[in-house]
């Protein structure tokens, strides 16, 4: 089904942005610069690379990755 498709999409997304998050400088990354790691290339102007914010936000709810708010780049939690 398209549902079940979708949500393995995106857990696949989520299991990719962590291996980028883990092999990525200790500083952490930007959205685009982790899109752009995945090969995300689509988006709005000044936007091209974005992983989508829901993954992120889910990833930062469930307590693995977290936005510094003064860079706005994301680390893993265990990182820190």
């Amino acid at each position: 089904s398209t549902e079940i498709n979708e949500a393995y999409r995106e857990s696949q997304l989520a299991m990719a942005t962590l291996k980028i998050l883990e092999l990525g400088p200790e500083t952490g990354m930007k959205n685009a610069e982790i899109g752009r790691a995945l090969g995300i290339y689509s988006g709005h102007v000044e936007h091209e690379g974005h992983i989508s914010r829901t993954l992120l936000a889910m990833l930062e709810a469930e307590g693995v990755a977290q936005q510094d708010n003064e860079t706005k780049r994301w680390i893993l939690r265990y990182q820190l």
